[in-house]
């Protein structure tokens, strides 16, 4: 039991320096470091740093998916479901500002080393791309879905980029309530005349 609880603090340690400082300058000391373990004790779990990206990226997969699930239950239409997702920029604004987006800062920087994890980190965006979409197909043609569910990813990501760069809380707030608006011209265009 204590191992699988040291195993699953060195997970949490590395996500967030991972997120912070970025993976490539995490160093296993680092790691270890933050969970006040030796280094022989964090061998003992992981061997390869890979080993522990590999890791990082199923927890937040799991995170994302337990997070969307909450959505599915406490919203009651597509409209609102996405709006939850676009309040992800508000909900997350001061790690945004600092750091920019956990899972387009990881992307970014795997694609930057050509590391062979970038696909399965990419795995995260098809996440939040696969369940965008099927909201979408409540509120405009199927064939539209997918295409909306990527306008809105692609508008998201640049807020958060440009947030992350001029850290201009206005223009967060403004692009938050563009992007609803937008959602809401959607769902508008859905209802029957």
């Amino acid at each position: 039991m204590a191992g699988r609880r040291t195993r699953d603090d060195i997970i949490d340690a590395a996500d967030e320096m991972f997120y912070r400082r970025g993976y490539e300058p995490t160093s296993f000391a680092d790691i270890a470091g933050k969970v006040n373990i030796s280094r022989g004790n964090f061998y003992h779990h992981f061997k390869a740093k890979d080993e522990i990206l590999k890791e990082v990226i199923q927890k937040r997969a799991a995170d994302r998916q337990v997070m969307l699930e909450v959505w599915e239950r406490e919203e009651a239409t597509a409209e609102g479901r996405i709006a939850r997702f676009i309040d992800i920029l508000d909900m997350n604004c001061d790690k945004i500002r600092l750091h920019g987006c956990p899972i387009g800062t990881l992307t970014s920087e795997l694609a930057k080393i050509e590391h062979p994890a970038r696909e399965e980190a990419v795995a995260l965006f098809t996440l939040f791309r696969n369940w965008l979409s099927r909201q979408f197909a409540h509120l405009a043609p199927e064939n539209e879905a997918d295409g909306l569910a990527m306008a809105l990813l692609a508008r998201s990501q640049g807020a958060a980029t440009l947030y992350n760069a001029f850290r201009d809380d206005d223009f967060l707030r403004c692009e938050i309530a563009a992007m609803k608006l937008w959602l809401a011209d959607v769902a508008v265009r859905r209802e029957p005349q």
